[in-house]
């Protein structure tokens, strides 16, 4: 019998070796707050990833539980003085945990093929359960299910999964958004827009947004109705291979040379899709084009800031805003200042400081399916924070965290938005004295037309184009 593959193993010793075990990442686990037992630490789990890789451990049930207990939220990164790569290890050995097989059951198996390698492996599936949801939740069939007291019949978890299900969205991205979106005003950059895959059944109108904002500032907006998972899921939860296919696939869709840059509005997805070139290094096909494809990647709020976008006009309400961090956002991507940068830009709007701002919401993934009673613990704390800030919107640049927030905002009965800054920023520019801007037309583009208008977008440029460069922040902002 053929031993499993050692992801830790096989992993280059000295990423293992820069944990110099000084502690400074324990006060900003949340795990380790709430337990303050070692193992439930990034110091802990590195120690049993590196007694793997020496051969003095064998993957056990134990090593598994601790890695999945693991939130990933990567605040230990940005208090890493060594600067430990804990997102690499944290992959590779969730990836280690599934190749071992200590954790499979029955059940976890058809959960995990059902999810993982059915629904988001092609998200033509993962739309058809969306409408489904749908009819069901606007035929009112939700609602009376939940009233009529038969839940109480099922176990208490599902009771609980349940109560969290997401309201779908009217129409998808494909039905909001146009395949090519035309810059208002002069054409200054062609970017790539990624609509995600649960975003875009609950969160269209932020991708929506998003578009609108792009091409508010210049941007000519490449929107494919087909679109793939980034793969981040996957990779989080040990299905490496399956990464890096996802990868590849979103190689052949988005050729990075093609576009000026590459967006993403989910913290979660843009921390995992700017390291494409690590995830195929040992693929000689498309170890190249990953490595641009890394740098093209840009999140929204980064992307907005580097270009320097036009500020809109003072005809909005006053509003009371406090802004709660993505976790991979701050922490895998570094992205801090500019989500508070374009939120100061609408007029009228006060930004109140989040106390623990970075602090995790408990959202992480699906983190908040599989570990609900820390999940809670920790959401709870977010909302006490959120509440003492006074603030009626708190404004989130990730799907998951937008989600968590809504929910326990819900159970908890508080008056609160929840809302992605750019869709704040859109909605300023709505109410300024601008052009109306109508993303899609009331009917949508027939097949040769949406054909024709997708040749464009993947045609390559007919003359070279200069390297985008970032405006210098003195210079941020244009006028048209």
């Amino acid at each position: 019998m053929t031993p499993p593959i050692s992801h830790l193993k096989g992993l280059d010793y000295s990423v293992l070796q820069q944990c110099m075990h000084c502690g400074l990442c324990l006060p900003t686990c949340p795990t380790y707050d709430a337990t303050k037992v070692e193992r439930h630490s990034p110091r802990g789990r590195i120690s049993l990833m590196r007694a793997i890789a020496d051969g003095r451990l064998d993957a056990t049930r134990t090593f598994a539980d601790e890695m999945y207990f693991c939130l990933g939220c990567l605040a230990c990164m940005t208090a890493c003085p060594a600067g430990v790569n804990y997102a690499e290890l944290f992959e590779h050995a969730r990836a280690e945990a599934e190749a071992s097989g200590v954790l499979k059951s029955p059940r976890r198996n058809l959960i995990r093929t059902f999810a993982i390698r059915w629904l988001f492996m092609d998200l033509s599936h993962l739309r058809l359960l969306g409408r489904v949801l749908r009819i069901y939740q606007q035929l009112g069939l939700q609602r009376l299910v939940r009233r009529s007291g038969v839940l109480k019949l099922l176990p208490r978890r599902l009771q609980e999964l349940e109560a969290i299900t997401p309201d779908i969205q009217p129409k998808f991205s494909a039905e909001l958004i146009a395949p090519l979106t035309p810059a208002v005003g002069p054409k200054k950059y062609r970017v790539a827009m990624l609509t995600g895959c649960a975003q875009d059944l609950i969160f269209s109108n932020i991708n929506r947004d998003t578009v609108e904002v792009l091409a508010r500032n210049g941007c000519e907006v490449f929107t494919p109705p087909k679109q793939l998972c980034c793969g981040s899921l996957h990779a989080h939860n040990g299905e490496w291979e399956l990464a890096q296919r996802l990868a590849r696939r979103q190689l052949e869709q988005f050729p990075p040379d093609q576009f000026d840059a590459i967006i993403s509005n989910a913290g979660g997805c843009g921390s995992h899709l700017k390291h494409y070139r690590k995830l195929l290094a040992d693929d000689a096909a498309y170890r190249d084009r990953a490595a641009l494809w890394d740098q093209k990647v840009k999140d929204i709020h980064e992307w907005l800031v580097e270009i320097g976008i036009q500020p809109p006009v003072n005809h909005n309400p006053v509003q009371v805003v406090t802004y709660h961090e993505s976790c991979h956002l701050a922490h895998g991507q570094k992205i801090t200042a500019q989500p508070r940068q374009l939120l100061g830009l609408i007029p009228n709007l006060r930004l109140v400081e989040l106390p623990e701002s970075l602090w995790c919401c408990g959202s992480a993934g699906i983190y908040n399916i599989v570990q609900p009673e820390m999940a809670n613990q920790l959401l709870e704390r977010k909302l006490k924070h959120i509440e003492a800030t006074g603030a009626s919107i708190v404004a989130n640049g990730n799907p998951g965290c937008l989600l968590q927030l809504i929910n326990g905002a819900k159970q908890q009965g508080l008056k609160l938005r929840v809302v992605h800054p750019v869709t704040l920023l859109a909605e300023a520019y709505r109410l300024s004295a601008w052009p109306r801007f109508d993303n899609r037309s009331a009917s949508p583009p027939t097949l040769s037309t949406a054909e024709a208008l997708l040749s464009r977008a993947t045609a390559p440029p007919q003359t070279p184009r200069p390297p985008h460069t970032p405006q210098a922040a003195s210079n941020r902002y244009y006028c048209r």
